[in-house]
């Protein structure tokens, strides 16, 4: 039963990120006492295996939605092939100043500018060892915005090394453009070098664990055809396992007739679909399928999914869609695939 639609009016007279936590909160309440059932539809299982995991099925839950980890067992409940979580950063942080999010319903869009908000690596990792989660879930790591961008390698660290033996997969989140320089992280040899010491870690941890956890990727959709190419090469070159494009974007063009055309922040949702898929493509054809992608950004229907499959896209992500248009969303990508 498709309830959503009778919901979302009554979510959208609240402020957006009030909304989140009351979605987020009825969505845990109707999972615990059963009624989570209710807000399903029927989907089948579409396996796929990628960067070496079993999927239920290519739709994920992007990073954002639950950047703690307090709500993995209810949202696993929508029929989701893997779950995202974070941002995470080492320690807690509270984020930019509000309002911070703002919804653009004419343009399908979300701006926020939350700035990894998050009650820090610990807490994250301790709600992932009480879940009875199963599938796939993949840990996003970030840097804490007051480590110098300098120093940015450590804190990647410290999310590698503690969350390793927790994740099916672990994300290097180098492109949000809310945290001061972060995005820079994706340039030239500062990229070869966090990916270096990040791909050298992960194979010590390997070594001391003695199972292997995939590393990803994040990137922005603002890239040129230069610079996604040299990402590309990179990828191959450290054997990087996956690649996630892409972010929310810093560009305007596409809501510049909207009040909050000028409110800072990543911007997410239709506007972005087409740069994002133009990234895909363009690492789909500088890595030849040897390194897998992850395709978010813009994911409102099915065709849309399909769109970034064709691209090149062996997964998808969503998150503002799901604002939008609700769970049924992910099973109609499903079905459709």
């Amino acid at each position: 039963m498709n309830i959503y639609p009778l919901l979302r009016p009554l979510l959208f007279n609240l402020d957006p990120e009030t909304a989140h936590e009351v979605t987020l909160k009825l969505l845990k309440a109707a999972h615990q006492s059963g009624l989570g059932k209710l807000i399903l539809t029927d989907m089948s299982d579409k396996p796929v295996t990628v960067m070496g995991l079993d999927f239920k099925n290519p739709v994920g839950l992007a990073a954002g939605m639950d950047k703690n980890g307090d709500y993995i067992e209810a949202l696993s409940g929508l029929g989701f092939g893997f779950l995202e979580i974070g941002t995470v950063t080492p320690r807690p942080q509270p984020g930019n100043p509000k309002p911070r999010l703002f919804r653009l319903p004419e343009h399908q869009a979300i701006i926020n500018r939350m700035g990894f908000n998050n009650l820090g690596l610990d807490h994250l990792l301790s709600q992932v060892k009480d879940s009875h989660y199963s599938g796939i879930l993949g840990i996003n790591i970030g840097k804490n915005f007051d480590t110098p961008i300098e120093q940015a390698v450590d804190d990647y660290l410290i999310g590698l090394r503690k969350a390793y033996s927790l994740a099916s997969y672990i994300t290097l989140n180098v492109s949000s453009p809310n945290t001061k320089n972060l995005r820079q992280l994706q340039q030239g040899d500062e990229l070869k070098g966090l990916i270096s010491t990040l791909k050298e870690e992960q194979l010590k941890l390997e070594r001391e664990h003695g199972f292997y956890v995939p590393l990803a990727l994040k990137i922005a959709p603002d890239l040129n055809d230069d610079e996604i190419s040299h990402i590309g090469r990179l990828l191959l070159e450290f054997s990087i396992d996956g690649v996630i494009a892409t972010n929310t974007t810093i560009a305007r063009e596409r809501i510049a007739d909207h009040p909050f055309a000028n409110e800072a922040g990543g911007l997410s949702g239709a506007p972005v679909k087409e740069a994002a898929t133009q990234v895909v493509r363009g690492l789909a054809a500088e890595c030849q399928g040897k390194i897998p992608i992850i395709a978010a950004g813009g994911i409102l229907s099915a065709e849309d999914a399909q769109e970034k499959l064709s691209a090149g896209a062996s997964l998808v992500q969503v998150y503002s869609g799901l604002i939008y248009k609700g769970p049924q969303l992910i099973a109609d990508i499903v079905n459709a695939l």
